[in-house]
């Protein structure tokens, strides 16, 4: 990120810490694109006996990892930083498990999905002290992604089958 121009003057924030920022935010954005294509991967393969609810509980995860992209992607440019949404970007970034190829089970899919909004949530909280010093308001949005993160984080493992004590 650090040989990306800043352009505009709208965010009254200096050139160095809209640059810090609008890197941070790019790692985020990188994994919220790799979420959803991974999210619609599963989606498509899914089997088992949990289809039909997990098949539409994907879409709403992917819905969630498109509309967040999308907002990191126009907070960078907020901050007068292009994004980078291209493939070679996200598939080099990324900090998510590439996704197995081929049909799944729906068994499997909980623990997959559940390990990759884990990384993002992890990757996330990693990031907001550093993300708070250098701008407050990009702190927000992140919050306000990871607790979209953290909640379907919870809903797709309360799939996993109840431990016997």
């Amino acid at each position: 990120m650090s040989e990306q121009p800043v352009f505009g003057r709208a965010v009254a924030l200096d050139a160095d810490r809209r640059l810090n920022a609008a890197g941070i935010l790019q790692e985020l954005l990188t994994d919220m694109i790799d979420l959803s294509l991974q999210g619609k991967q599963a989606h498509w393969n899914l089997r088992g006996r949990m289809f039909r609810e997990l098949h539409l509980l994907l879409d709403e995860i992917v819905d969630l990892a498109r509309d967040a992209a999308d907002q990191l992607a126009e907070r960078c440019l907020a901050l007068g930083v292009a994004a980078d949404g291209r493939l070679a970007t996200v598939a080099a970034g990324s900090h998510l498990d590439p996704f197995p190829e081929g049909r799944i089970e729906d068994e499997e899919v909980v623990e997959l999905i559940a390990a990759r909004l884990q990384t993002v949530s992890e990757a996330g909280r990693s990031r907001l002290v550093p993300l708070g010093e250098v701008d407050p308001v990009s702190q927000d949005l992140v919050n306000e992604v990871l607790t979209a993160i953290e909640k379907y984080l919870w809903m797709v493992e309360a799939h996993r089958p109840a431990e016997r004590g």
